[in-house]
């Protein structure tokens, strides 16, 4: 069985693996899995129950849900239909939601859970091609989507010959997914996917690891972003069993029951744990919080490849059993690989897990490259911290004059949907698709990510300044949970810091600092004076234009549901320049 197409997948891992896990959930608290078989049958009667209901090839399909194993028996059932699968995220705002609809056109919505249906509801007699509206939990006075399900089962003689039909005619070239990206400024864009595009990468990918038929996954970043979607494929094609977290706060109980050989991940979530590691350390008695901090220490020294001395690795072994192994045991004492993404990597953290005996690999890539473009090597060896690794196989990355990074390969979208003019802006007349990231390549090697062009800006002295690179230098503080650099045009950079309020608060609990809310808090002047300190801190490694001037706090969490992060966690500048416009332009009012 050949894997060409994404529901391939289906008949090839049946044959090849027949896992009795291959998808799990949770229900009621408990887990609740599903064989292989199983997995393919319920697929196909979705098949039969979308031509049942009059669905034909090409028809878009809209997914709104968490993940859970019925997203994956909806994205095969869709696309070996024929039809598109256009799956949606959770957290977005009414208003984006309406204009995905009307831009897409959706003939069906599946709608997770109640909650989700409430929000949506209100818009849904303004989207003029939707035929029906299912949910999968019950909802009451709603369709389910068990109903489609239902329908197959009762129709599969009647559809059977037809599905294999639609399956035979359906080329690699053709479109399975329209993903809209999740647009840190403006509304986002539909970027339509192959299936080769899709294909390409989960097989260029899965060499970079060993685990295999038998292993167990983790999956809790969210499967309508490409990153997170198509490592299901991934780890589908190499047989390994996929469980899904119950929802993000459930990770650490989750990690313990499965105890899974890996899982994938964004930095932010990595800077959490460890952040949280280091916060209980702080509160051991004298001499463990000592042995603590000693192990911590020699973490952060730790080089790959043996530039480690016997004398290191002595004293690492010490450290190892006396600190390292409860960090393992946290994960669920069994992870060998932790795969990152979706943003840039603190060096200090990759280095320290990979002391830890946890290796932490990074990659890179865009929604419009499939996404990976590429990614660090534990096969071959090939990994260097700071660097998202070597180029996947089929993949060509050049560096534009002014540092962008162009690529060209089987992974490049076939475009923007009903956007051919922003298309030609990203692809050129060679092939070549524009990043809009800035990097260099390492040993002729490793691709090394240095800045967003976009992002870049300009001092009024005419020096530029990288914000990303200096954001991600001050969240390795435990008192900043998000920054966000200002000062284009101006004369010095400055920025905006949203606390690490638990941290912060735990830090005023010990300094007997009394405070009425946030915003009392962020005004207190010892709590300004601990912010200056380590702002003056972290400065030190900067150079003097890219130092921090100025900064203010805000009383605000920064997070997707709340508008100013992105559902994957980066930084909507534009919202939260328009939402702090008086204190950016009282921090540059102030002479000096």
């Amino acid at each position: 069985m050949e894997f060409r197409r994404t529901f391939d997948l289906l008949d090839y891992t049946l044959e090849k693996y027949n896992n009795s896990v291959a998808l799990a959930g949770k229900v009621n608290k408990k887990w609740v899995t599903y064989s292989q078989k199983e997995f393919n049958e319920i697929a196909t009667n979705f098949s039969y129950g979308l031509l049942e209901l009059g669905m034909k090839p090409g028809d878009r399909i809209a997914l709104v849900s968490n993940n859970r194993p019925e997203w994956n028996f909806i994205d095969m059932g869709i696309s070996q239909a024929g039809m598109i699968h256009l799956p949606i995220y959770p957290t977005i705002s009414v208003e984006e939601y309406e204009y995905i609809f009307n831009d897409a056109e959706p003939k069906i919505l599946i709608i997770s859970d109640k909650n989700l249906y409430t929000k949506i509801q209100p818009i849904l007699s303004k989207i003029k091609s939707l035929k029906a509206v299912y949910t999968i939990n019950k909802v009451e006075d709603t369709r389910n989507w068990d109903e489609i399900i239902n329908l197959g089962q009762q129709n599969a003689e009647k559809h059977r010959d037809k599905l294999i039909e639609i399956k035979q005619r359906i080329q690699p070239e053709d479109l399975v997914t329209l993903i809209y990206t999740s647009g840190t400024t403006g509304f986002p864009k539909g970027v339509m996917l192959s299936h080769s595009n899709l294909v390409s990468n989960a097989i260029a990918t899965s060499v970079v690891h060993s685990n295999g038929h038998g292993a167990k996954c983790l999956s809790f970043l969210p499967l309508c972003h490409i990153y997170e979607r198509m490592l299901i494929y991934h780890y589908m094609y190499k047989g390994i069993s996929i469980y899904y977290a119950e929802n993000m706060g459930t990770i650490v109980n989750d990690l313990k029951d499965i105890q899974p050989d890996l899982f994938s991940t964004v930095p932010r979530l990595l800077e959490t744990v460890y952040d949280k590691i280091l916060g209980k350390g702080k509160d051991l008695p004298y001499l463990k919080k000592q042995i603590f901090f000693w192990a911590v220490n020699l973490g952060h020294k730790f080089r790959l490849h043996g530039q480690n001395s016997w004398f290191y690795k002595k004293r690492l072994a010490i450290a190892d059993k006396l600190i390292f192994t409860k960090w393992r045991e946290a994960l669920g004492g069994n992870v060998k690989t932790i795969v990152s993404g979706g943003a840039a990597l603190q060096p200090r953290l990759a280095t320290i897990f990979w002391a830890a005996k946890i290796h932490v690999i990074e990659g890179y890539g865009l929604t419009e490259t499939s996404p990976v473009i590429a990614v660090n090597n534990l096969v071959t060896d090939e990994v260097m911290v700071g660097t998202v690794g070597p180029l996947i196989k089929d993949v060509q990355v050049k560096i534009a004059e002014d540092g962008e990074i162009l690529t060209k390969g089987p992974h490049i979208m076939m475009g923007y949907y009903k956007k051919p003019d922003l298309t030609k802006e990203v692809i050129d007349e060679d092939g070549w698709f524009h990043t809009g990231d800035i990097g260099k390549m390492i040993d002729n090697k490793y691709l090394k990510i240095t800045d967003r062009k976009k992002e870049i800006f300009k001092l009024s002295s005419g020096k530029y300044v990288a914000p990303q690179v200096i954001e991600n230098k001050f969240k390795e503080s435990l008192f900043i949970e998000q920054l966000m650099v200002i000062g284009e045009n101006e004369k010095f950079a400055s920025a905006l810091i949203s606390p690490n309020f638990e941290f912060l608060h735990n830090w005023c609990f010990l300094h007997k600092i009394k405070y009425r809310d946030n915003e009392h808090l962020i005004q207190i002047p010892e709590v300004i004076a601990r912010y200056q300190k380590e702002v003056n801190n972290l400065n030190k490694d900067l150079a003097f234009h890219e130092q921090i001037k100025r900064f203010r706090l805000v009383c605000k969490e920064w997070s997707p549901a709340t508008g100013e992060l992105s559902p994957t966690l980066k930084l909507k500048r534009g919202v939260l320049y328009k939402e702090y416009d008086k204190i950016i332009k009282e921090i540059f009012s102030v002479s000096g």
